[in-house]
């Protein structure tokens, strides 16, 4: 099945691009969550006018992924966690954590744009991928410490 990508998808395309999916991933995911339409002649004049509307909005979000970059760069998260001996913490610090974090700072960002290949549950500095365009990556510090024990 072909399909005219309405938004970006992970690992198939960017808004705009005609690929060929697989008939029940097109038909059960991409078109029922309007990710994508159908590749018909019709659609794909349509899709032209997307392409131009579309080449306008990308460079307004970059622009502002950009300043909002520049001020990402200069955040510095921590979070206190109780551990055990081995600096294993007690729970994990997730991407949902690391963006209220963000709000309580003034920053709106999408849990989704945080990028953690697992949460982080060991004590200690990482950096962190925050994707706010698909050409803008912010990288913020988040240092994982230990909670200081009551006796």
């Amino acid at each position: 099945m072909e399909v005219i990508l309405k938004e970006d998808v992970l690992n198939l395309g960017h808004q705009g691009d005609i690929v060929k999916v697989a008939d029940g991933y097109g038909r059960n995911f991409l078109l029922p969550r309007k990710l994508a339409i159908q590749a018909t002649s019709a659609n794909k004049a349509v899709i032209e006018q997307m392409k131009t509307a579309s080449v306008r909005r990308s460079a307004k979000l970059k622009g502002e992924a950009e300043l909002l970059l520049q001020q990402l760069e200069t955040v510095a998260l921590s979070f206190a966690r109780k551990s055990g001996d081995n600096d294993h913490i007690f729970g994990s610090v997730t991407a949902a954590d690391i963006t209220q974090a963000l709000e309580a700072q003034g920053f709106q960002i999408d849990r989704k744009k945080v990028h953690l290949a697992e949460p982080l549950k060991a004590l200690g500095e990482f950096h962190v991928p925050v994707r706010l365009h698909r050409e803008v990556t912010a990288h913020l510090k988040v240092t994982v410490s230990r909670e200081a024990e009551t006796a």
